[in-house]
């Protein structure tokens, strides 16, 4: 009888768990800064490799509960998340508080025993996430070109966890997940767009769901796949890309621009759904691709 009562219970920490550190996404993090420390590293050290993806993910965690702390009244008001922990009385801000502090020492200090550059990046991210990223939400649409900094910070921060270097191609690496992001958040934007509005967030270009917000759209996806192709010329120092990989990536972008012209034609939530879903499998399958590529060349 006690075993049943507790069960409840320990669902409800995980699944709290895996709200407040928004686990997805922090995954999605994580798979990222690897495919770029692969893709640095001459020899891959495993235990390097590990700490990596422990601090990558605590670090986003710590983030996500910063901003779950700060927006608890507008989750409150929206679908999407009234029912994350903090705003839905789960969780006492002193506690998730506490959480997000022990997330930031941790994974700042794991990416410190790295090397001090990745940890520098780390602090970064949280920093524009939580203290820039997250006001402007409710004030300009411009927040979302914030956001993409931290946003893309981890791709390459895999390369600086690496080397202990940061140059032409961690910013290679920042580049493409920096210009992606548009699309991306856009479509979701796009989809959300009455829940967002009952929390006051302004996330499309043109603050409407409009041809302009959609121009706007195609226009980020055609330099997301242009910036992706560019290390396949020789620009970008050791990150290389062979023409078979180029190839692949360019028919990977077109498909996530097809899918960006068919929201312009239809304007529709459903085709807004599907470009959010070929964007991530865009970024992940040229993640996958680059380090395919490094490995068999």
């Amino acid at each position: 009888m006690s075993k049943q009562a507790t069960l409840p219970v320990t669902y409800t920490v995980i699944s709290d768990f895996k709200e407040i550190t928004k686990m997805r996404l922090s995954l999605s993090v994580v798979f990222s800064s690897m495919a770029g420390y692969l893709l640095g590293a001459e020899t891959v050290d495993f235990t390097i490799l590990f700490l990596l993806a422990l601090g990558g993910y605590f670090m986003v965690g710590a983030s996500n509960a910063f901003n779950q702390i700060i927006e608890k009244d507008l989750d409150a008001l929206m679908d999407r998340t009234k029912n994350r922990p903090v705003a839905a009385g789960r969780m006492s801000v002193n506690v998730a508080f506490a959480i997000a502090c022990l997330f930031t020492v941790l994974g700042l200090g794991i990416l410190y025993v790295i090397n001090p550059q990745t940890a520098m990046f780390g602090a970064i991210s949280i920093f524009l996430y939580t203290c820039v990223y997250t006001p402007l939400k409710t004030k300009t649409p411009l927040s979302v070109f914030v956001g993409a900094i931290p946003g893309a910070i981890p791709f390459m921060l895999g390369w600086v966890a690496a080397t202990n270097n940061f140059g032409i191609e961690p910013g290679s690496l920042f580049a493409i997940q920096f210009f992606w992001q548009f699309p991306h958040f856009w479509a979701i934007g796009w989809f959300l767009f009455d829940d967002y509005k009952k929390g006051g967030f302004f996330m499309l270009p043109t603050g409407k769901q409009d041809r302009g917000t959609a121009t706007q759209i195609i226009a980020y996806s055609v330099w997301t796949l242009l910036v992706s192709i560019v290390p396949a010329f020789g620009f970008t120092g050791r990150l290389q890309l062979s023409i078979v990989a180029a190839i692949i990536v360019f028919l990977l972008g077109l498909g996530m621009l097809y899918y960006a012209i068919q929201l312009y034609k239809k304007m529709s939530v459903q085709a807004a759904k599907q470009l959010m879903i070929a964007s991530v499998f865009y970024i992940s399958l040229l993640q996958i691709v680059y380090v395919v590529d490094k490995f068999i060349r």
